[in-house]
């Protein structure tokens, strides 16, 4: 089986679990970081990717001289840093060896922030736009999910995509009995007899929807801007060194130029990508159909101060607190802010752990980078 662009997406709180017990609960301040803290003198950081299609710019940019054409303008060093495991890019961020991250919005709110790690969304990079789905075995509605089995990474975006497919049809979670299998496993236990429905992302759920009897019933294309991915940092290091951000920015947009471009220099980036994460060209590009990439800043920015990012975040919290992802210390839903533009927050306000943030984007929107 194909394992290009797959991204192990769990929640993997348990792993910080230490740090989520002190950080949940009420704070006296969400203060800032300090004029003098040691990331008031750094110029070099480390910012750690994983393989997936909408990530791959990033290491793109780094072997192109993109990341070293940014990081010199602003006087930086910045180190593009492949981890082989998602799960464990979330915990070198949250236990500071890394200075940023490609996650998604719920892993950031379920590990980094829920461990107290102070987090700001840089950008929203894409979000799954058919690269997730719900796949039944004989069976072509969603109402056929009742009563069956089904198979997926538990507490992953997965187990959030059937939450939100059984919602659509009227079902609830203990409508159905889910069988925690892994990404690695999940192809081969279609063809399994007790398998009835599975859940998964691609490279897998494109594998899975050849097999005989398959058909996918539901997928992120129907819940868009939910499963969103993006670059994490810290905001004690953005707030210490803003150049970062404006590096950062102006690393993506260049980058998501040339991705999207229908050029011989755009096809030459692309094959170069897919050539980086082990896939041919065919391939990658057909990843790239199922991710809505936000190649320009003036969609990412509206889409960052939309109300519908608001909406779909509070399901991400409510889903994730539900599950108990936001750790044992954690008493209500609104343990953990959120912020947003515009000054709303979700969540306590006083201890507000992940942020999305416009400055950057707005500055790469106005040509200021």
């Amino acid at each position: 089986m194909s394992v290009q662009f797959t991204r192990k997406r769990f929640m993997a709180v348990l792993a910080v679990s230490t740090l989520a017990l002190a950080s949940c609960g009420p704070k006296s301040a969400d203060k800032a970081a300090p004029a003098a803290s040691a990331e008031a003198v750094k110029s070099e950081y480390k910012i750690g990717w994983t393989i997936y299609a909408g990530w791959m710019p990033w290491a793109y940019a780094q072997q192109s001289g993109i990341v070293k054409k940014w990081a010199d303008k602003y006087g930086l060093k910045i180190d593009l840093v492949q981890i082989n495991d998602y799960v464990e890019s979330l915990n070198q961020y949250s236990a500071g060896k890394l200075d940023g991250v490609t996650a998604t919005n719920m892993d950031a709110l379920t590990v980094p922030a829920a461990a107290g790690k102070d987090t700001t969304v840089v950008m929203i990079g894409d979000y799954s736009n058919g690269n997730d789905g719900v796949v039944l075995k004989n069976g072509t509605t969603l109402a056929e999910l009742k009563g069956r089995p089904v198979n997926l990474v538990e507490l992953s975006v997965s187990h959030y995509l059937l939450a939100r497919a059984l919602e659509k049809a009227g079902l609830k979670m203990s409508d159905v009995k889910t069988i925690n299998t892994s990404d690695a496993d999940i192809v081969a236990a279609f063809g399994a007899a007790d398998t009835k429905a599975l859940v998964t992302w691609n490279p897998q759920l494109s594998e899975v929807k050849k097999a005989p009897g398959a058909t996918e019933v539901f997928n992120s294309s129907m819940i868009p801007g939910e499963i969103l991915d993006g670059l994490m940092v810290s905001t004690d290091a953005l707030k210490a060194n803003p150049n970062l951000g404006k590096a950062l920015a102006g690393i993506w947009y260049e980058t998501m130029a040339l991705t999207v471009a229908q050029t011989p220099e755009g096809k030459a980036a692309r094959e170069q990508m897919a050539k980086l994460s082990g896939a041919d060209l065919a391939s990658f590009e057909g990843q790239l159909k199922t991710t809505y990439l936000y190649a320009d800043p003036k969609a990412a920015l509206a889409a960052t101060v939309s109300p519908d990012l608001v909406t779909a975040n509070d399901r991400v919290r409510k889903f994730s607190f539900s599950m108990g992802l936001f750790g044992q210390g954690a008493k209500s839903v609104d343990d953990i802010g959120i912020s947003f533009p515009g000054g709303k927050t979700l969540g306590d306000p006083k201890n507000v752990k992940l942020r999305f943030d416009t400055t950057y984007v707005q500055q790469a929107a106005d040509g200021k980078l």
